[in-house]
């Protein structure tokens, strides 16, 4: 244990001080940053992730697990503020995430910087659903696993259907709220748009008969685009929206459902954005069909 322990900390302190080197270059060459706050990233997100372990666990043996994910996302949101500088500030004046439980809460999808953007705005008593895969990654693998993740196997049909079913369970047994994606994956965008909306998301509201909660983050390409090498410090604005009640609601009003959020969606990300970058912006012509990779949070 003890030459363990040794080793471990002359990690921990050989990967800070490769940071920092890092941080110190970015004044002369700014690329560097991107290096600096990758590195600052990872060891934030695996550090989150083995205390969400302990924390799941923790939670589950007092009857908490339900508010595992909120409390391990909060960790992390503190955590890369201070070691990255990035913070996502949430503009939700009528405090929809705190108060509207179960529902199922949906948002656009740009980088793998979405992760510190759930740990600003996810609600208590909420879950996230996952590609199957994930389960088999060290750390995160195993605290999503604890702490309640809806797996989804994307390649059997049969599989995937029955997790849905048992998300919609959840919600209406356990008043468990949850977090898709419906873009179902990474856009990349450089410009604010949005990839065509898959319907699970909308398919699950409407089954368990609770209501879509849209929540638009402003494009950020500015703090981290990943394909200029661009990873920089700042704020980024996000913006809930009101809930959409699907009480009522069938399958066969899916399609349009899908349809009017996503067109809501956009136009609050036109908007947010051109007040993030203080000039107007023209909204996309179409919907893009850009090629993204698969995420975390898929459905």
């Amino acid at each position: 244990m003890a030459v363990l322990l040794e080793y471990l900390t002359k990690f921990l302190l050989g990967y800070a001080a490769l940071t920092l080197s890092f941080y110190m270059a970015s004044l002369v060459i700014p690329k560097a940053g991107f290096v600096a706050r990758s590195l600052a990233a990872y060891i934030s997100l695996i550090a989150c992730a083995l205390y969400g372990v302990l924390a799941s666990i923790l939670l589950t043996l007092i009857g908490k697990r339900q508010i595992a994910q909120w409390a391990v996302a909060r960790a992390f949101h503190f955590t890369m503020r201070y070691t990255t500088g990035i913070e996502f500030v949430v503009d939700d004046p009528e405090n929809i995430l705190g108060s509207t439980r179960p529902a199922v809460f949906i948002g656009n999808h740009q980088t793998e910087l979405d992760v510190l953007m759930l740990g600003a705005i996810f609600p208590k008593y909420c879950s996230v659903t996952a590609k199957a895969q994930l389960k088999r990654v060290p750390f995160l693998g195993w605290f999503m696993t604890l702490s309640g993740t809806i797996f989804i196997d994307r390649k059997n049909s049969q599989g995937a259907r029955s997790a849905m079913d048992g998300a919609a369970n959840e919600i209406k047994t356990s008043r468990q709220s949850v977090y898709m994606f419906p873009e179902g994956t990474r856009s990349y965008a450089k410009e604010p748009m949005l990839l065509p909306f898959k319907k699970g998301a909308f398919h699950l509201a409407v089954q368990s008969g609770v209501p879509i909660v849209p929540i638009v983050v402003a494009n950020y390409s500015h703090i981290l685009y990943v394909k200029s090498l661009v990873f920089n410090s700042g704020k980024i604005p996000v913006k809930v929206l009101a809930p959409i009640p699907t009480a009522n609601l069938t399958p066969a009003d899916v399609d349009e459902l899908t349809r009017e959020t996503r067109e809501l969606m956009l136009s609050e990300l036109i908007s947010l954005t051109e007040k993030a970058r203080g000039q107007p912006i023209a909204m996309p012509a179409t919907n893009g069909s850009s090629k993204g990779k698969s995420t975390a949070i898929d459905n």
